[in-house]
Order: structure tokens, then sequence, then C-alpha cells
């Protein structure tokens, strides 16, 4: 982020965004959507965060366009969001952890966004793999749908929020880590007050910046104090500019500046 700037950039090739770059919703539409994306973007922006879903419905072969766009993303100097929100107990999230977070894996990535809310203790595997490869997650805290609040605003037994209990665990995981720790929480930007202690000392990933509804000028009243560690996602706001790479470029260029210019502003 202070290399190449504040910005995250989704790879999410809905159909109707194949469509609108004028390829076909196949194999060969996927193929040239995601290396379109890599080849304009992952040499400057800091971060890109393929949506898994859009990789998936197209079966194996949809998982090897996302394999390769994995790795020449790393290879050109980006870090590697796996958008996954995988949650499970046990074995079973022990084996999500080594697929996204064991080096030997073809899908290892950077981070991956998992899902808290089978209780904190669950995500262990994933927390425990993370540290060994050097990797992080990013925790579901206060997401930017709507329908989330009926879970991650309710009360837990000691009067907090389920949100703040689960940002309160991560603050535990990065205790004493500089300059963050690498356990990160997923905030949306379209939340007004997040109403949350976001002193977690680790990075706030923030989707909403776009299409839903948020822009950069947003992000103060939103984050406060730990607007520095913010990562904004930005996807349609950027890809819409495509397929042409110079326009990927420039709309991402101008949302970097959009961004450091609200948080040295706040």
């Amino acid at each position: 982020m202070d290399t190449r700037g504040p910005l995250c950039v989704g790879i999410d090739p809905h159909a109707s965004l194949l469509t609108s770059w004028g390829l076909n919703d196949d194999i060969a539409g996927l193929e040239r959507f995601t290396r379109t994306v890599v080849e304009a973007l992952a040499d400057r922006v800091a971060v890109l965060k393929p949506q898994s879903a859009f990789f998936e419905r197209f079966g194996s072969r949809g998982i090897a366009v996302l394999e390769k766009g994995v790795e020449e993303a790393r290879a050109a100097g980006a870090l590697v969001l796996m958008d996954a929100k995988r949650g499970d107990i046990g074995s079973t999230m022990g084996a999500y952890a080594a697929t996204y977070l064991d080096k030997d894996s073809p899908l290892f990535s950077d981070a991956l966004t998992v899902s808290p809310y089978l209780g904190f203790g669950s995500l262990r595997p994933a927390l425990d793999a993370a540290v060994l490869s050097g990797a992080g997650v990013f925790v579901l805290g206060l997401t930017s749908n709507p329908e989330g609040a009926e879970v991650q605003r309710a009360t837990a037994a000691d009067g907090r929020s389920l949100a703040q209990v689960m940002l309160d665990h991560v603050a535990a995981e990065n205790e004493g880590a500089e300059p963050l720790g690498s356990v990160g929480v997923v905030i949306g930007a379209t939340l007004g007050d997040a109403g949350v202690d976001l002193a977690v000392n680790g990075p706030l990933l923030a989707p909403g910046i776009g299409a839903q509804g948020a822009t950069p000028a947003d992000l103060p009243g939103v984050f406060g104090a730990a607007v520095g560690n913010v990562l904004p996602s930005v996807s349609r706001g950027v890809l819409r500019h495509g397929p042409d790479a110079s326009g990927l470029r420039e709309a991402a260029e101008r949302l970097t500046d959009e961004v450091r210019a609200a948080v040295q502003e706040s």
C-alpha cells in the first residue's frame, strides 16, 4: 500500500460484465477477461482480489483460469486476496486453509477472506496456516450488504455486538505486531459510522466503493482514526472501463489518488 497506493481491485467476471466487454460468457471469455485485468493492473495496484465464485461456476476449467491468474498476478508484484469467504469447522476448515494458504497449493494466495460466524475459534486452522506461510486472512466484521446486520449487529451476552466480539478477537491475534498484524477485518465503506472499535492493529478491507454507493470521501467518516489502515476495494468501478487496458489503469490510478487525498485530508 505504501509503495503502490491504497487500492484493492476485484476480479469479478460477472456474465453481464463479460458481455459488456464483448466477450462470451464461457471459458474463453473468462480467460481473456482475467488475463486482461492481470496484465493491465498487477504491476501497479497493491492488491488484486479475485472472487472465486465467478470462476467456480465454470467447474474445473474455471478453477484452472483462476490458478493461472493468481500465479501471474503474484509474479507481477501484486498481492492476491482470494475472496472466497470460507468458514467451517475442524478438518474441513483445515482443508480450506490448505487450499488457499499453503504455499504448495496451486491456489496459494497472500490472503483469504473468512467468515467467523461459526465462532472465531473455528478459524484457527486458517490463522495457523497463514502464520506458517507468511500470508494473512480478512475476517468478515461488518459487511456492506444490509442483510448482514441481523447477525453482525446482534448483541452478545456481555452487551457487545457480535461484530465487536470478532474485532476484539482479531485485535488479540494482532497484539504486538509491527507495523500491522496479518489478520485483517472486512468493514463496509457504505456503513456511515461503523459504530465499533476498529483499533485491531490490522488492515481494514473496505468494500462498497463505486457501484454500491460509497466514495473515497466517505472513508474518514466510517473509519475515523483507523482510516490510515484502510484498503478500499473496488470492482465494477474499475472493471467497467475495460476491455481497454489503458482505461483500467486510468480508473485505478484515479481512485488511488482520490483515496490518498481523502486519507491525507482526514
